[in-house]
């Protein structure tokens, strides 16, 4: 309800404006729709998420994008920008996605307009040489998005408080070391991850790790289990190891990949909780889910 604009200059229609204006409050505090979660949370983005709508190849936004020249990088390869086109819904989180070993950035591409058509700004990269080990594609990670948030032509529509970060294969790896340098990060999500180091005790960041039951080069035994097990268990963890998958299943358009990675970077970057019922209970084993553990409700 909306106060009529003239009614607070009418001489002997004082009560009758104040008597609206508290209606309108009123009104306004049982509102249930996603204008009602805007006003508790400012960091929300776009509609009411629906099952269909977070398996979609496209999110509500529409999506444009920039690329950075490995020669105006400063320690990460260069790589490709995708944003919202629109600037009425104020700024962003943002994500930085490494490819694996011996791999380029157009690996991890599809990723990009996927996850940015749901309200973030997607930076995928090339690494300084394709086969930079962890240690390094995480520092790389994080040069990135310090380019995202400092230098980049559309730092203006990012928020630097609210950063994450992905990777495949040693790219996984690397998102688990970035995550350990930097702990302010808001979330982590390793795609089948590789990594010399198996224990990550230290990590403060929200992490969803996807396996693979046919990964012969990281096989999750010796990598996303091993990963996830030692995750703090007070932290908000998950792990998703995909049915009849290899190790790079990631390197396609995947649509469980994205529904769960969407899902977690809303649930934990945007602090947006009606992305936490495709997130608990757990996901039910499947077609494309052999399994998948975590500590549910979330408490970040």
């Amino acid at each position: 309800m909306q106060q009529h604009p003239h009614t607070s200059r009418r001489r002997t229609g004082r009560l009758a404006g104040l008597t609206a204006a508290l209606a309108a409050v009123v009104g306004l505090s049982t509102l249930t729709g996603p204008g009602a979660h805007a006003a508790d949370n400012p960091y929300e983005r776009g509609p009411a998420p629906t099952e269909s709508s977070i398996e979609a190849l496209r999110g509500p936004y529409a999506v444009s994008q920039t690329s950075v020249s490995r020669l105006s990088a400063t320690g990460f390869g260069g790589g490709t920008i995708y944003y919202p086109t629109t600037t009425a819904d104020g700024t962003f989180g943002a994500i930085a996605i490494s490819p694996g070993f011996t791999a380029l950035e157009s690996s991890i591409s599809w990723l990009g307009p996927r996850l940015a058509s749901q309200g973030f700004v997607v930076f995928t990269i090339d690494t300084l040489t394709t086969v930079d080990q962890p240690g390094s594609r995480g520092d790389q990670l994080l040069a990135a998005l310090d380019y995202l948030t400092q230098r980049s032509l559309v730092r203006s529509r990012v928020d630097s408080g609210r950063l994450g970060v992905m990777g495949h294969s040693m790219g996984g790896g690397g998102s688990l070391e970035a995550a350990k340098t930097r702990p302010s990060l808001q979330a982590a999500i390793p795609l089948t991850p590789w990594n010399l180091d198996k224990t990550w005790p230290e990590l403060r960041t929200p992490t969803l790790i996807f396996g693979a039951d046919g990964d012969s080069i990281a096989p999750v035994a010796s990598h996303a289990e091993p990963f996830y097990n030692t995750l703090p268990s007070s932290l908000d963890r998950a792990y998703l190891e995909l049915n009849n998958a290899s190790h790079f299943t990631p390197n396609t358009s995947d649509t469980t990949i994205a529904k769960y990675s969407i899902s977690w970077l809303k649930r934990f970057i945007d602090n947006d909780t009606r992305y936490e019922q495709f997130l608990c209970p757990l996901p039910r084993p499947s077609l494309t889910i052999e399994e998948s553990r975590g500590n549910c409700p979330h408490t970040s």
